[in-house]
């Protein structure tokens, strides 16, 4: 499983609950995230930017303005390696690019990234954006199943929304029409893991890595909705499939430590 920008390869267990926005949240605006970014720069690195920022306002033509954007986004992960400005800039090349290509990979980079992150106030933000990118793709491909099924999971993941059923009804509708996909499948189960239903876990993360057997997500999932229904066999079984598949010292070591309590 390859190592993630946004945070942990596996999330700590939590508690099943509601994804509707805690109380006390404050949506975040995105100068705040970039102001914060810069400061973190050298200072011929902050003029790099600045004057890039700069050639975005002058640009008079969107291809010459997406390009700007292309680039900002290329210095933000390459040099200064902060993922959240490179997601922004690369989601707002693609909104003035807007092929379904370009907006379709910049929301799912937004929404790979929401489960990992902790901030719940940047949480929802990601999944604004997510949302946002997602809906331009629907205009352009109205009958495009994964973009729907992407759609459903920012409400159900995002903190956007006080009725997270909403996603979860987009979702359905897709599999239950298409019972194959697996990308449905592996949504609802990750639902059924915020709702706490652990037996509906199993049956969705089962029928995925049926189809998928390499889908370490999917398989770490199925351990852990085991393990929460005490059936301790399986979760060691499953976790120890999964590990097959991590080279990350750390994240092995902690798959190896929950194996070791499950077989006390």
């Amino acid at each position: 499983m390859p190592d993630l920008f946004f945070g942990r390869t596996i999330p700590p267990k939590k508690e099943p609950g509601t994804t509707a926005a805690p109380a006390g949240s404050k949506e975040i605006d995105v100068n705040t995230i970039l102001a914060a970014s810069r400061q973190q720069l050298t200072p011929s690195q902050q003029a790099y930017v600045a004057q890039l920022e700069t050639a975005v306002v002058r640009g008079d033509v969107k291809e010459q303005q997406a390009k700007v954007y292309r680039q900002l986004a290329a210095f933000w992960k390459d040099s200064a390696h902060l993922l959240l400005p490179y997601a922004y800039y690369t989601a707002e090349a693609a909104k003035l690019e807007n092929s379904q290509k370009s907006l379709t990979f910049a929301a799912q980079f937004f929404l790979d990234g929401i489960r990992r992150q902790e901030n719940p106030d940047l949480q929802r933000w990601m999944a604004l954006e997510a949302k946002g990118l997602f809906e331009k793709a629907l205009q352009l491909n109205p009958g495009n199943d994964s973009l729907k099924v992407g759609l459903g999971s920012c409400y159900l993941f995002g903190n956007i929304s006080e009725t997270p059923m909403e996603g979860i009804a987009m979702i359905r509708e897709v599999a239950q029409r298409d019972p194959d996909n697996m990308y449905a499948q592996f949504m609802l189960g990750m639902g059924g893991m915020i709702s706490g239903q652990f037996d509906k876990v199993i049956e969705r993360m089962s029928k995925v890595v049926q189809h998928e057997p390499d889908n370490t997500e999917a398989i770490l999932i199925l351990a852990e909705a085991y393990e929460r229904t005490g059936d301790k066999a399986n979760a060691a079984k499953w976790y120890e499939t999964g590990k097959k598949y991590i080279s990350n010292a750390d994240v092995k070591k902690e798959i190896d430590d929950r194996i070791k309590l499950l077989r006390k």
